[in-house]
């Protein structure tokens, strides 16, 4: 196998930060000895999530073996999502920002057809459906657990609880029309065909888009870690995944 230096498009910090967690981790259990230290496994696992390399380039780019490059994500990728923040918590940021936006995205799975439940109509692919809230300037500030691809944004915004915790928070909250039916808990444009609106409805739906797309960045910000573009794991890990790359771009910014 050939094998050629590579870049990371992070920051220093995303490593410091990764590999004081891992230091201290090892810490709290009483690991005696690694193949990696902290600061190679942390390079590792940043490897993994932001380039999406494979496991079989890391073990021929780390010089270990199989079981020492899935072992080091694991626990990385574990001890990551444990930091990242609950709904509660995002809402209790959202709450000092002017407004709130809400989104979702499909993070593309490898399916076959049988799998009904994760094949999405609207993206004609297999996938999971991810929730996400962004502030106004378009930061991420959380994602939800994934569901299988078919689950209709606003289903899945209410089977995280996103509709109910917003309805609690004193600030105006921003979607587009995937959300019609929530209520006054969330803002939504007028649905229909642009030539039947009046000129007011026009307006507001022109207002509303350029209020509501800054959010489009938070989900940018989330599929800029290229795993996330194209995941070959099982789907019970993808939660973890996604919360594990929330913690780091929260965290390490």
């Amino acid at each position: 196998m050939l094998v050629y230096p590579s870049a990371i498009d992070l920051s220093s910090s995303h490593l410091r930060f990764l590999a004081r967690g891992l230091t201290a981790h090892r810490r709290r259990i009483g690991s005696r000895w690694c193949r990696l230290d902290p600061g190679r496994q942390a390079l590792l696992v940043l490897a993994h999530l932001r380039c999406g390399d494979t496991y079989t380039r890391l073990t021929a780019g780390f010089d270990v073996g199989l079981a020492t490059v899935c072992r080091s994500i694991h626990e990385a990728v574990a001890l990551l999502a444990a930091l990242a923040p609950d709904l509660a918590d995002a809402v209790k940021v959202a709450s000092r920002r002017a407004y709130v936006i809400v989104d979702g995205t499909l993070l593309r799975i490898d399916r076959i057809a049988a799998d009904r439940p994760y094949y999405s109509g609207q993206h004609q692919r297999h996938g999971m459906n991810a929730q996400v809230l962004a502030d106004p300037a378009g930061r991420l500030l959380w994602t939800s657990p994934a569901l299988p691809g078919s689950a209709h944004h606003l289903t899945a915004a209410r089977a995280h609880g996103i509709v109910d915790a917003l309805a609690g928070a004193d600030i105006p909250r921003w979607a587009d029309k995937a959300y019609q039916g929530a209520g006054g808990a969330i803002r939504v444009p007028y649905r229909g065909r642009w030539h039947n609106f009046s000129p007011g409805q026009q307006a507001v739906n022109r207002s509303h888009a350029r209020t509501r797309g800054v959010g489009e960045r938070a989900v940018s910000i989330l599929k800029a870690w290229r795993l996330l573009r194209r995941l070959r794991c099982s789907t019970t890990r993808i939660t973890d995944l996604t919360r594990a790359v929330l913690a780091l771009h929260l965290n390490a910014e």
